[in-house]
């Protein structure tokens, strides 16, 4: 793999920055709004329609969905497989998320939080054969356990009733896993 244009390198910026901005609209959102608990409310609450917040919180939601389908662009160009159709679908569920607050349309808000759940999961195990076929073993292997225990994660998230804590885990290492590929795209740097 050589390395990658100046439009590939900024593509994949863009999912950091997506990254970043729907983890930064969380934490602050979440840190302002009187009675919430991180460890035990959905971050979805921060933006249903009767909370102060949901202005923050859906702009964090737009972010994340705009930049993870511009970084899916570049995972496409540098690794190809099907990966990048993971993490394309996951930005679009997350603007699904933002376009159905909890408190107006609940049954779709969940059908596209499913859908984004499952696609983040899938992403890095999506990656996984191109890495391993490329002969990058430990970023296939570290793939690999990222996108299952994000999806176990993320699966408890649904029955567990402090999910709070359960969401942002599983998220939160599908996040990482985004901007370490990210970040190894920019660089121009094949893992091994």
């Amino acid at each position: 793999m050589g390395e990658p244009s100046r439009q590939t390198q900024i593509l994949a910026a863009c999912g950091i920055a997506g990254v970043t901005g729907f983890v930064a609209a969380w934490a602050i959102a979440g840190a302002s709004l009187d009675g919430y608990s991180a460890g035990q409310d959905a971050i979805s609450r921060l933006a249903a329609i009767d909370e102060p917040t949901r202005a923050s919180m859906t702009a964090g939601f737009v972010a994340f969905g705009l930049g993870v389908p511009l970084f899916a662009q570049a995972l496409k160009r540098t690794l190809g497989g099907p990966s990048w159709i993971a993490a394309t679908v996951t930005g679009l569920a997350t603007l699904g998320v933002a376009a159905t607050p909890l408190g107006r349309y609940d049954a779709a808000h969940l059908w596209f939080a499913t859908l984004g759940y499952a696609s983040l999961a899938a992403t890095p195990l999506l990656a996984a054969p191109a890495l391993r076929a490329r002969g990058a073993r430990r970023a296939a292997n570290w793939s690999i356990a990222c996108g299952v225990t994000s999806a176990g994660l993320l699966a408890a998230s649904t029955i567990d009733v402090a999910n709070g804590l359960t969401q942002r885990l599983g998220l939160g290492i599908g996040d990482l896993w985004i901007v370490v590929a990210a970040l190894s795209i920019i660089g121009g740097r094949r893992s091994e």
